[in-house]
Parts: structure tokens; C-alpha cells; sequence
């Protein structure tokens, strides 16, 4: 069960890479940047191995040419790819991460577990990333409405 201190934590990471990040801005990963990107609250690093730029951004082609200092992580990738995603994580040293929800895997979870990484799983990002707006923000009242909050 993931609790609300899990959420917390992986919420402090300051450099976040983002795997998954489309060029396609109606795509669900190029939305999450985009969203994370407004809020001003962290320094993020766009992952997509087919391209240079997202927006004004340097796109990074893996996990291991992000810069040292990166500090958590928010995985968008097809489930095939999710336990190769968190596998190269770990071994850069990257303890926070967040599996968008039906992105995970069973191997995947095991991985970051060994690793003794705080990972959050099974829920969508955009529903706690503060402030929090829109249909998600709309959705987490009904899931604080029917106790389905992480606590």
C-alpha cells in the first residue's frame, strides 16, 4: 500500500526525469512534462531516445546521460519497458520513483524493491503533483470522498 509519507518524499526530488516524454503534445507523457514543467517546482529532464529537444528542452536519450544530480524519476513507458527503465534508475543512483499507474510490473517492483528505492505504483502522478487542477483534481476529491486516499 502506498502511504501519503511515500508521496511526500518522492514529491521533495528537485530534478526529476521524465521517461516517456512524447513530441506529440495531446500524448500522456508530453502532458505530464508539460504539467510538471508549469509548476515551476523542479528542474526536469525530458527521456525520449528519437529526439534532440522537447520544446526548449534537452532531450536526454537514456537514463544514464542525465546529469548526476538527478534525483527522482516518473516513469510513462509501455509495461515491456518499465523493469529495463527502473533497472537503469537504480544503477544511476536514483532512489525516488514513480511508476504512472498500469505502467508497472511485477519484475519492475521487485527491481526498486531490492534496491531499497521509495517507489510509488498504481497511482497518476497528476493527482497529487501540487497544486493540483482540472479533471484530477476533480478525481482525488472522489477518492478522498470514498477513503481512497493514500494515508
Amino acid at each position: 500500500m502506498i502511504t501519503k509519507a511515500q508521496i511526500d518524499e518522492f514529491f521533495k526530488s528537485t530534478n526529476v526525469a521524465v521517461v516517456g516524454v512524447s513530441r506529440n503534445p495531446k500524448k500522456f507523457g508530453c502532458v505530464v512534462f508539460q504539467t510538471l514543467l508549469d509548476k515551476k517546482k523542479y528542474v526536469l529532464y525530458p527521456i525520449n531516445p528519437n529526439v534532440e529537444e522537447i520544446g526548449e528542452n534537452k532531450c536526454y536519450h537514456d537514463i544514464m546521460s542525465l546529469p548526476a544530480d538527478t534525483n527522482g524519476i516518473v516513469i510513462l513507458t509501455r509495461k515491456d519497458k518499465t523493469a529495463a527503465v527502473v533497472q537503469q534508475a537504480a544503477d544511476k543512483g536514483i532512489r525516488q520513483i514513480w511508476i504512472q499507474q498500469h505502467c508497472d510490473t511485477p519484475e519492475a517492483l521487485k527491481i526498486a524493491g531490492d534496491k531499497g528505492a521509495n517507489v510509488i505504483h498504481g497511482k497518476c502522478i497528476m493527482m497529487f503533483a501540487e497544486p493540483v487542477i482540472g479533471f484530477h483534481k476533480f478525481h482525488r476529491s472522489l477518492m478522498g470522498f470514498f477513503g481512497r486516499l493514500p494515508k
